[in-house]
């Protein structure tokens, strides 16, 4: 049994697609990063940077005591490796799987993260701040895009932990300041992953929790975007 720490953002959804893919039985420990739950004494045991996703494996491979992983990546391999599913075993089809992984957390995740943050929820929208973001975020697309004209999916032909990690943070793209309709080989990715039915059970387990039509409150943002290193010692 694996404990999902989880609240539905693009980085908690990559890892409910996976168990959903698997079929690895799961439990979700909510964590409502409005309300700051991820300051919580017994949370931050598990995930030291009070950032989910977090999990932890009570069924670990070799057994033993109880495993527990941070930053969705890790989980990504951590799981992929657990199960022996969704990373290639040869050298190259891994090399290409983990390059691409990290290439979402390095830079699509963060640049799509800002352009949320600075188009959406800055109290004061600075016009030199946006543009920054969404053009990056624009770059990124077409990265992805590129690299997609010419196989099914991020790393080849197989699905794999890099198009996870890479799906949910394309689901915002109208809020992002993109059109799908500039990227025709990202969009039929898109479009395919969407309608994997592990994708949708996934994405209806973050609808239970928080609907996505739920706003956020000006309190959430002052608990999201006000950390310090003084917010780690309530």
């Amino acid at each position: 049994m694996i404990d999902l720490y989880y609240w539905p953002t693009p980085n908690g959804h990559k890892i409910t697609m996976f168990l959903e893919e698997t079929g690895l039985a799961y439990v979700i420990r909510p964590i409502d990063i409005g309300k700051g739950d991820q300051f919580a004494p017994d949370f931050l045991k598990i995930a030291p940077n009070n950032r989910m996703p977090a999990i932890v494996d009570h069924a670990p491979p070799g057994g033993g005591e109880p495993v527990s992983v941070f930053e969705s990546g890790a989980i990504l391999l951590y799981l992929a490796e657990k199960e022996g599913r969704f990373l290639p075993a040869d050298l190259r089809g891994r090399v290409e799987t983990l390059q691409w992984l990290f290439w979402q957390m390095g830079g699509l995740g963060p640049m799509a993260g800002q352009n949320h943050h600075f188009s959406q929820y800055a109290p004061e929208k600075i016009p030199y701040a946006i543009d920054r973001y969404v053009n990056e975020t624009n770059r990124l697309y077409g990265v992805l895009d590129g690299r997609l004209a010419d196989r099914e999916f991020v790393a080849g032909d197989a699905y794999t932990i890099a198009d996870m990690a890479s799906y949910p943070w394309i689901v915002s793209h109208e809020r992002q300041g993109q059109d799908l309709d500039d990227f025709p080989h990202l969009k039929r990715w898109f479009h395919a992953i969407r309608e994997r039915p592990a994708t949708i059970r996934a994405y209806a387990k973050g609808e239970e929790i928080r609907p996505s039509g739920q706003k956020m409150s000006e309190e959430d943002k002052k608990v999201l975007f006000g950390q310090t290193a003084a917010s780690l010692k309530r």
